[in-house]
């Protein structure tokens, strides 16, 4: 389920549906959020006989239209994607459907069915300054179905796995013999072992609790409060967005559940003093609860906030000792190196950070992590989209890079144990070795000791957007606006906004003072390869570093 209760706001509803929800395809609205269909199930399970051989597998190419193979299978309701990569022969699989299903040899036999379905669901409401609408939003339910015909694995994917499976077969057969070109595209790699295990795994979420009318009066009362704080105030956005998930993953031995939730909130304000600016705040939280009793307490921030802004200034260029909050740290640990080691770019030769595991690529008092499991957030699921439990990886300790994130694909090939990172926007797109929550890890400093170090650089604030080049190993961020600190004191002058730009290992070894304070920041997308969207989450400490801005 993906609902979003706003107030006064253009802004876009409903972009939860992006990210680690499967957020493409067929309208799940009448279907609710909750437990994954008994039909579906049985479905997969069926999959799964014997006679199927359904194991686990991996991809490397992508097709993303195989308009000819949906006509060949007369009927069908599927995307017709299609993925595909060659496996060695001595591995001893099977390569047909058996003779139930009166597959051929070389054709491609059903051999995984991996993360399906996905399920979610959203609702907009929105209230005006001169109207009100509630309006039901899309969800979806969708499928990826992985085989192998002795040479090569692939995917397919579709929206019902529901009836003969015998007929699925026959589908997915002419979808994959549509496309000759696969067979010539073809990379080697080992297949992981399939560890059994059957779990379910639910995050408790009071969503429920909670009708329309309660969140958007909340809203309303919170949206009202901000525009009477300042004449000057011209517009106040207020947003609850909770999202529901759920998944189903079954192979051979494998049978694997999720089902959890999160709430976004989303404060901002529109102010005009001669220039016009927005400022804005966010909360985060598993509970609608949570978020009813903090966001009001952000209104103060929030309106200071807006009015220094209209006063910021540009920053002059140079170099200067900075200080990060948390989502400044979260933009650098993502945008600095978090993309540089997932590990499918290493299989690409596309990533300095692969000639550099076991060195020195940061401060001593630098140390970064990643991973479903390694916090609590918006990005944080029970298992990744090849099935994988979530993990905490870490990926710089004491400055020395350690590892790196990677799907099971990456992990087979460069051979090393996958991470817990396969994540695909949607079951109609391909997965990737993608980060979760990535952040650098507390230290032992005091915030205002670090302030106090500072003869003249600036504390920057909010993230706003950033740029990485794995390849090269450069960055450009930037940050919605910064803070003069002058002989060790924070001024009223702010400058806006401000670009962050350099070497990556320069960044990070600059780094000399690592605050005792923490935080992750749940809000961000993060996009990759055709720009396939997936919610990330980072943060960190404050640090102390040296960078160019500008």
């Amino acid at each position: 389920m993906n609902n979003s209760y706003e107030s006064d706001t253009t802004a876009p509803c409903g972009t939860a549906c992006g990210g680690d929800i499967l957020a493409v395809g067929q309208d799940a609205k009448d279907q609710g959020a909750g437990p994954i269909p008994a039909s579906c199930a049985q479905a997969l399970r069926r999959l799964r006989a014997p006679a199927l051989r359904v194991r686990y597998s991996m991809e490397k190419q992508f097709v993303p239209d195989l308009d000819a193979a949906r006509g060949a299978a007369s009927g069908s309701t599927d995307t017709g994607s299609c993925a595909g990569q060659s496996s060695p022969q001595e591995s001893g699989q099977d390569s047909e459907f058996g003779s139930g299903c009166g597959m051929q040899s070389e054709l491609p036999a059903l051999y995984h069915i991996r993360r399906a379905p996905s399920r979610c669901r959203k609702k907009d409401a929105g209230i005006y300054r001169r109207s009100s609408a509630i309006c039901d939003g899309e969800g979806e339910c969708g499928f990826v179905v992985r085989m192998h015909n002795g040479r090569a694995f692939f995917e397919y994917s579709l929206d019902d796995i529901t009836g003969d499976p015998a007929v699925l077969a026959d589908r997915i057969r002419a979808a994959v013999a549509a496309d000759p070109s696969l067979n010539e595209r073809m990379i080697v790699c080992a297949v992981p072992d399939d560890q059994p295990l059957k779990q379910d795994f639910v995050r408790e979420s009071d969503f429920s609790d909670y009708a329309d009318g309660d969140l958007l009066s909340f809203c309303t009362g919170l949206r009202d409060e901000i525009l009477q704080r300042d004449e000057r105030f011209l517009n106040a956005v207020v947003m609850l967005q909770p999202f529901t998930v759920s998944k189903l993953f079954v192979s051979e031995h494998r049978e694997l559940s999720q089902h959890y939730g999160w709430v976004n909130g989303f404060l901002a304000v529109i102010c005009r003093d001669g220039r016009m600016v927005q400022a804005r705040e966010c909360a985060y939280s598993n509970q609608i609860a949570d978020l009813m009793r903090t966001m009001p307490g952000l209104v103060d921030r929030l309106v200071d906030k807006a009015i220094h802004l209209t006063r910021a200034t540009p920053i002059e260029p140079g170099v200067y000792d900075v200080i990060t909050d948390s989502s400044i740290s979260g933009l650098i640990a993502h945008e600095a190196f978090g993309h540089g080691v997932e590990m499918d770019q290493f299989v690409k030769d596309r990533a300095l950070a692969k000639h550099c595991v076991g060195q020195y690529v940061a401060s001593p008092i630098a140390n970064m992590r990643d991973g479903a499991a390694a916090a609590l957030s918006a990005a944080s699921y029970f298992f990744d989209d090849d099935g994988v439990l979530a993990q905490d990886t870490q990926i710089i300790k004491d400055g020395i890079l350690v590892a790196g994130l990677s799907d099971l694909a990456s992990a087979a090939e460069l051979g090393c144990a996958p991470s817990g990172n396969s994540r695909r926007q949607s079951y109609r797109r391909k997965a990737y070795a993608r980060m979760t929550n990535t952040f650098f890890e507390r230290g032992t400093d005091k915030l205002e000791d670090m302030i106090a170090s500072v003869r003249h650089g600036y504390m920057l604030f909010e993230t706003n957007n950033g740029m990485e080049d794995p390849k090269n190993w450069q960055i450009q961020c930037t940050a919605e606006y910064g803070i003069e600190i002058v002989d060790g004191k924070l001024t009223d002058h702010y400058v806006s906004p401000v670009v962050m730009s350099g070497f990556v290992p320069d960044l990070l070894k600059s780094i000399s003072m690592v605050s005792d304070g923490f935080e992750v920041i749940g809000a961000g997308q993060c996009g990759k390869g055709y720009k396939e969207w997936v919610r990330v989450s980072d943060g960190g400490p404050n640090l102390k570093v040296r960078v160019k801005l500008g």
